[in-house]
């Protein structure tokens, strides 16, 4: 995912705001499970809601006002109710700014885990 980085985004001295990476996560996150077929909104039509139950997020070199970023996005584990996913973030030069790794549990309406269905799971089989 590409995406320019704009004033609103920074904080006070034009350096993104470090919770905006989590936003960033979550774009890309919900452009990589659409890519295979599964929108958002139609995973929770059926039931099926994914919960953030770890973050890690690694800030190597800072991103600033005006760069241009790569968010790229690939799944490392999977398993009925799990997804673990890694972003990171690169700027216009290429060079590595962020890390992040995001544990995704499957919940139903009431909150309880939940298998997320085999076609589901093979669609987010690992990409190594």
């Amino acid at each position: 995912m590409k995406k320019t980085i704009f004033y609103h985004d920074t904080d006070c001295g034009n350096v993104v705001y470090y919770a905006n990476y989590l936003k960033y996560f979550e774009e890309a996150r919900t452009l990589y499970m659409a890519e295979r077929g599964f929108s958002v909104p139609a995973l929770m039509q059926r039931g099926l809601y994914f919960v953030v139950a770890r973050q890690e997020v690694e800030y190597k070199y800072s991103v600033r006002y005006a760069d241009e970023i790569d968010v790229s996005t690939k799944v490392l584990e999977v398993s009925d109710i799990k997804i673990v996913f890694e972003n990171i973030i690169t700027n216009q030069n290429g060079r590595l700014c962020t890390k992040g790794k995001t544990t995704l549990v499957c919940v139903d309406k009431t909150g309880m885990p939940t298998a997320m269905g085999a076609e589901v799971k093979a669609a987010m089989a690992p990409t190594l």
